[in-house]
C-alpha cells in the first residue's frame, strides 16, 4: 500500500505540492514505517556502542595498546562522516533504496570480517567500512521521512525516530555486556552481522522507493559542490555546525574512554559498566526531552548558550574530581552526567538553528552537519588515549570540547544573524 501511495503522489506534481504520501497513510501504516526506520536508525548507535564493554578484552586479545583500540572507534566515526557526505547527495540523485541496500550489505560483510580480524590494523579498517554502511541507513532513514511527510507530521514522526536513536546507545553497551557473558568480543561483531542481515531483508520487503524520478535532483557533482560552497560561505551556519561538532567531541571522548576508566581504574565489571553507561545515556535523553518544554519559554539560542556554559562548568568540575579523587567514583559519575545532560540540551538546538538557515538545501546541510559532528568526534575519540587511558585525560578532552563549543558560539556565531526557528523543525530535532 505504501508503494502505491508514493507512486500516486509522485505522478501528480500538483497533488504532491499539496499533499505528501505520508498524509494518506493510516495509523497502522505509519506505525509500521516508524518501526522499519527506527530499526535502520538504531543500527548506527548499536554498531558504535555495542562493543564498548569489550575494548579492554580486545586490547588483550589482539595484544595491542588502548590507544590503538580506541582508534577502531575513530574508524567507525570516520566512515559515518564520509558516508553521510557521499550518500546524502547520491540518494537525492538515484533514489533511496539502492544506497540503503548497498550500505547494509557493506555493513554485513564488514561485520563478518571483523569476527575473523587477525590484528588491530585490520579491525580498524573494517570498522571504517562498518561506518560507511550504517551511514547509508542513517541518511536514507532521515531522507525517507522528508520524502513522505512535512510540517507537524514530519515533526511527530522524526521525534519518535530521535527517541529510538537516543535509546539505542543506552541499550547497546548492556546488550554487549550480555553477549560477553557467554561469548568473546568476536561474538559481538557476529551479532551485528546478524542484525544487518535482518535489516536488509526488512528493508527490501517493507520499504519501497520514496523518491519518485520526477523529484530527483539533477546537475551531478557540480550542483552538489555548489550547494556545499553556499553552506561553508555562511559564517553563522559554519559556527553552529562547529558548536554541534565540538559538543559531540565531548560526548565521544566519554564514549571512547569510559570503558577503560570505569573498568580498569575504578574496577567495574562489564555488566556494571553497561549499567553506568546506560544511566548516563538516560540523563542525555532526559535532557533532550526536557528541551521541548524549555522551547515553550526560551529561544533555541538562549538554551544553547546556557547549556554550553553549564557544560563547561561541569567539565571543569569533572577535571577537578578526576585529578584529586575527591568523592571517588560517585563525584566522577555525577559530574560526567551533568556534562551529558548539558550536551543533551546543546546538541538538538545547534542543528535546529543551523538547519533553519538553509531549507532550500536541507539534505546537503544535514549531510554536512552529520559529517562534521562525526568527523570531530573521530578526532576526539583517540585524543585522550594519546595521554593515557585514565580519568584525567578523558576529563580534559571532555571539558575542552564543551569550552571550545562555548567560545565558538560566543565569538564566531553572530547573534544578529540568528533568525527564528520553524517550530516544527525545532520539535523534530529534539
Amino acid at each position: 500500500m505504501m508503494k502505491q501511495l508514493v507512486e500516486k503522489t509522485g505522478r501528480d506534481s500538483a497533488v504532491a505540492q499539496e499533499m505528501l504520501p505520508g498524509d494518506l497513510m493510516t495509523n497502522r501504516q505509519r506505525a509500521q514505517l516508524v518501526l522499519v526506520l527506527g530499526a535502520l536508525i538504531a543500527i548506527g548507535p548499536l554498531t558504535i556502542d555495542m562493543y564498548l564493554p569489550a575494548l579492554p578484552a580486545i586490547t588483550a586479545g589482539l595484544q595491542t595498546t588502548e590507544t590503538a583500540v580506541q582508534l577502531t572507534l575513530t574508524g567507525t566515526l570516520v566512515g559515518l562522516a564520509l558516508g553521510q557526505l557521499l550518500i546524502g547527495p547520491l540518494s537525492d540523485v538515484v533514489g533511496r533504496r539502492v544506497p540503503l541496500l548497498a550500505g547494509l550489505a557493506t555493513h554485513i560483510v564488514a561485520s563478518v570480517l571483523c569476527v575473523f580480524a587477525p590484528n588491530i590494523a585490520v579491525l580498524g579498517g573494517l570498522r571504517v567500512l562498518q561506518g560507511l554502511g550504517v551511514a547509508a541507513a542513517t541518511v536514507v532513514a532521515t531522507a525517507v521521512v522528508r520524502d513522505l511527510f512535512s510540517g507537524a507530521s514530519f515533526a511527530r514522526i522524526f521525534s519518535r525516530l530521535m527517541l529510538v536513536m537516543g535509546l539505542a546507545p543506552i541499550l547497546a553497551p548492556t546488550l554487549g555486556s550480555g553477549l560477553l557473558s557467554w561469548t568473546d568480543w568476536r561474538g559481538v561483531f557476529a551479532a551485528l552481522a546478524v542484525l544487518g542481515a535482518l535489516l536488509i531483508v526488512v528493508a527490501a520487503l517493507r520499504l519501497p522507493e520514496t523518491l519518485p524520478v520526477t523529484r530527483r535532483r539533477h546537475g551531478g557533482v557540480r550542483a552538489t559542490l555548489r550547494d556545499y560552497r553556499g553552506l561553508v560561505n555562511d559564517r553563522a551556519f559554519v559556527g553552529l555546525v562547529l558548536v554541534a561538532g565540538l559538543a559531540m567531541a565531548a560526548l565521544f571522548a566519554y564514549v571512547s574512554g569510559s570503558s577503560f576508566v570505569l573498568q580498569q581504574e575504578y574496577g567495574l565489571d562489564e555488566q556494571q559498566f553497561g549499567i553506568a553507561f546506560g544511566a548516563g545515556a538516560v540523563g542525555l535523553i532526559g535532557a533532550t526531552q526536557f528541551n521541548v518544554r524549555l522551547l515553550r519559554r526560551y529561544t533555541p539560542q538562549q538554551i544553547l548558550v546556557s547549556a554550553l556554559i553549564a557544560g563547561t562548568a561541569a567539565g571543569l568540575l569533572l577535571v577537578m574530581f578526576a585529578a584529586t579523587g575527591i568523592g571517588g567514583l560517585g563525584t566522577l559519575l555525577a559530574s560526567l552526567w551533568l556534562v551529558l545532560a548539558a550536551a543533551g540540551l546543546a546538541l538538538p538546538n545547534a542543528p535546529a538553528l543551523a538547519m533553519s538557515r538553509h531549507s532550500e538545501a536541507a539534505g546537503t546541510a544535514a549531510a554536512l552537519l552529520g559529517a562534521v559532528q562525526f568527523g570531530i568526534g573521530a578526532v576526539s575519540a583517540p585524543l585522550a588515549g594519546l595521554f593515557g587511558t585514565g580519568s584525567v585525560p578523558m576529563a580534559i578532552v571532555i571539558a575542552g570540547g564543551m569550552a571550545a563549543a562555548l567560545i565558538v558560539m560566543l565569538l564566531v556565531v553572530p547573534r544578529a544573524s540568528l533568525g527564528s526557528v520553524d517550530p516544527d523543525l525545532a520539535v523534530a530535532l529534539h
